[in-house]
């Protein structure tokens, strides 16, 4: 284990919506000082953007993107010590909500990353959309300033953000709960074949969060367009989780009315 990895997390379960893979997990990483930040967008022209062997997931009949920065260490493979410079690094993820088998997940859009490496590996081994980019996370005073800048330049996200009330746990139901209490991943193989990456964390301790976002260029990169409305914010200081190989699924098929 990573010497600050939090290994009780493997015995808090009775939140799972479905039961851990019997099977043993394959890699740890422990994520920081993240900002959610939510849109509601039009479930019409996210169906065109999501692959469709993937169901949309949507919260009382309307779709979800989420603009995600924070900041990861402890990834590491299983019994594998974390090291400097390749075990940490910035995150900022573009996603939106699906769902294959009855089972609710996460889909990528994007996934921006300040290493080099873990961009890398990501594309080859899983085909996960990674980016590299030029970051910097600075925290002061209780405010995260956040930002990225992508190689190519076709996407960047500047901000500062901070958590502005006390945490708890989303209440089941709730579209905080809807947005956060994901415990996998779908994507595609290169050769389009649907797969689920499982993960186990605890339930998320979400706090009302305050951003001023001077640029944020992430979603239309993916051609994804966010309302001008401002978005629904929560901050979370710490999640530890776990991951597991992947599984290939049965893909969801679109019904034609």
């Amino acid at each position: 284990m990573p010497d600050d990895f939090n290994a009780r997390i493997l015995n808090v379960v009775a939140h799972r919506p479905w039961e851990m893979p019997a099977r043993s997990w394959v890699m740890t990483q422990t994520w920081l000082d993240l900002l959610f930040a939510h849109w509601p967008v039009d479930r019409v022209a996210l169906r065109a953007l999501v692959p469709g062997a993937l169901e949309l997931d949507l919260f009382d009949g309307e779709a979800w993107v989420g603009v995600v920065p924070f900041y990861m260490t402890n990834v590491a493979p299983r019994g594998v010590p974390a090291m400097p410079w390749v075990s940490e690094f910035p995150e900022l993820n573009v996603r939106t909500y699906v769902r294959v088998g009855g089972k609710p997940g996460v889909y990528f859009f994007s996934l921006d990353a300040g290493s080099a490496v873990a961009v890398r590996a990501a594309r080859l081994l899983l085909n996960l959309p990674y980016q590299h980019a030029t970051m910097s996370v600075e925290s002061g005073d209780g405010v995260v300033s956040y930002e990225s800048r992508r190689i190519d330049g076709r996407a960047e996200f500047r901000a500062r953000y901070r958590p502005i009330g006390p945490s708890s746990a989303p209440v089941a139901g709730s579209l905080e709960h809807f947005l956060t209490e994901r415990y996998c991943l779908y994507h595609l193989t290169r050769t389009g074949r649907p797969y689920r990456l499982e993960i186990h964390h605890p339930p998320w301790a979400l706090q009302p969060a305050a951003a001023e976002i001077e640029r944020n260029t992430m979603a239309s990169a993916s051609r994804v367009t966010l309302p001008s409305e401002p978005p629904l914010l929560h901050f979370a200081s710490r999640q530890d989780m776990v991951g597991w190989t992947p599984d290939y699924v049965t893909p969801f098929t679109l019904s034609i009315c």
